[in-house]
């Protein structure tokens, strides 16, 4: 196949999606353990209304699902599956504002990630992906 042809570009562009959406994922997750701590992370949740103990699973959902996109073990799964953590998340935001560095933080990185997580949902895996998945083909 043709390197510069417009399917290997636009497996090539999913792959660049797939890895760096992994990548804020982790960060997303790492943001939990690192700097606010797993305890200061389920506090917030239960400021907020969720149970606290949720901010465990949501760690390892958010770090596992970042993991698996990077190496595109199931993506299109697991980019689906992430978009209810963090639209719950996103839920809690709208109060703060728009950026993400507001106090208590925004809703547009939340929302962001959501939105993302569905397109890569629609366009499959990209190339590089070690267990690919079917595409998702609309109307079909």
């Amino acid at each position: 196949m043709n390197p510069t042809s417009p399917t290997a570009t636009s497996d090539l562009g999913v792959t660049v999606l797939r890895v760096s959406l992994g990548i804020m994922w982790i960060a997303h997750a790492l943001l939990k353990l690192l700097v606010f701590t797993l305890p200061g992370t389920a506090q917030f949740f239960a400021s907020v209304g969720l149970p606290g103990v949720l901010a465990y699973p949501v760690f390892i959902a958010e770090l596992a699902g970042g993991v698996a996109l990077v190496l595109g073990v199931y993506a299109r799964q697991v980019s689906l599956a992430l978009v209810p953590v963090i639209v719950t998340a996103a839920t809690v935001h709208p109060p703060n504002g728009w950026v993400f560095t507001n106090p208590k933080g925004g809703w547009e990185y939340p929302v962001f990630l959501a939105v993302a997580s569905v397109a890569l949902w629609l366009i499959g895996d990209g190339s590089l992906a070690i267990r690919r998945s079917d595409r998702f083909v609309p109307g079909a």
